[in-house]
């Protein structure tokens, strides 16, 4: 009977698992091999370098400038996107005042959860142009011309090699809170009222109620969700290609790695040596993500 059982198991395991190796393992494996070797993506013959590509990238100032860039969002974007997703569920579940003293959301809240939301229906490029478009840095784009008409002057936005990236930063954070407002939102939902109100009673403010119990009952969705911002801050390739000039521009301030390995994978015919960046980048994503569990790891608060 046991014997059947495994059988029956392995019967509905191995299409599957054969999928998965051929999609998903096995194009891992090609790009591990591929960056060992100075293929230039087209030819049918390529030679066999070792380690040369990935010592290029030590030396290569385009790279290393698109790292710290990717280095910047990553510190930022996560950190921008859950305060702000935080702060705006926690005011939508226990931001006004119930009968007798109670807690409850603020009036409205589910109209403001469908605006935050409007974002995620939009696809990458879509909101990319929808972004270049009101961040034109001619005197007649949508944000200038607002400046113009109440006394500021005109700014260089995507156009500015100083402010290009943060334009960047900014869209990335404008589109991604909507979803982790969501999240946060439900996971808020799930904690009793009775929590929020013994913390009134005894005498705690909303920012300490925040602090004190909101916060360490959503440990673990926070964790998770920081770990996905981190793993999106490394790849906004699609963003960047089409929002920015060049893309990457001006002046290689938007530079980011996903960039740097389609431009050197089928522009500049350097597979070999974007397949190394690629294989950096994977292997930088699951230390970053094994680092944030851990740093960020706590024990399980049960209510």
């Amino acid at each position: 009977m046991r014997h059947g059982k495994t059988r029956f198991i392995v019967g509905f395991l191995v299409l599957p698992l054969a999928l998965y190796a051929i999609f998903v393992i096995s194009p891992f494996v090609q790009a591990f091999y591929y960056s060992l070797t100075n293929w230039t993506g087209v030819s049918p013959t390529f030679d066999f370098v070792g380690l040369q590509n990935f010592r290029t990238l030590l030396d290569d100032s385009l790279y290393l400038r698109a790292l710290r860039n990717n280095a910047v969002l990553l510190v930022a974007m996560p950190l921008a996107v859950i305060l702000l997703a935080l702060f705006y569920a926690f005011l939508l579940n226990v931001g006004g005042a119930g009968a007798g003293g109670g807690v409850r959301g603020v009036r409205g809240s589910g109209f403001y959860k469908l605006a935050f939301f409007l974002p995620q229906v939009l696809s990458v490029p879509v909101i990319a142009v929808i972004w270049a478009v009101i961040l034109d840095p001619t005197p007649t784009g949508l944000v200038n011309s607002a400046m113009r008409r109440v006394g500021f002057g005109a700014s260089g936005w995507l156009a500015d090699p100083n402010l290009a990236l943060y334009c960047v930063l900014w869209v990335l954070v404008w589109g991604s809170v909507g979803f982790y407002l969501v999240l946060f939102n439900a996971a808020m939902s799930s904690i009793p009222r009775d929590l929020f109100e013994a913390a009134l009673i005894d005498g705690a403010g909303r920012v300490a109620t925040f602090f004190r119990v909101t916060m360490p009952l959503l440990w673990d969705t926070i964790q998770t969700s920081w770990v996905y911002l981190a793993i999106l801050a490394l790849d906004v390739y699609a963003l960047v290609a089409v929002m920015t000039a060049g893309p990457g521009g001006p002046a290689n301030s938007t530079q980011v790695i996903s960039l740097q390995i389609a431009q050197n994978g089928f522009q500049f015919g350097r597979a070999g040596y974007a397949s190394a960046m690629g294989v950096v980048l994977f292997f930088s994503t699951l230390l970053i993500a094994a680092i944030m569990l851990r740093a960020t790891r706590r024990e399980r608060i049960e209510y």
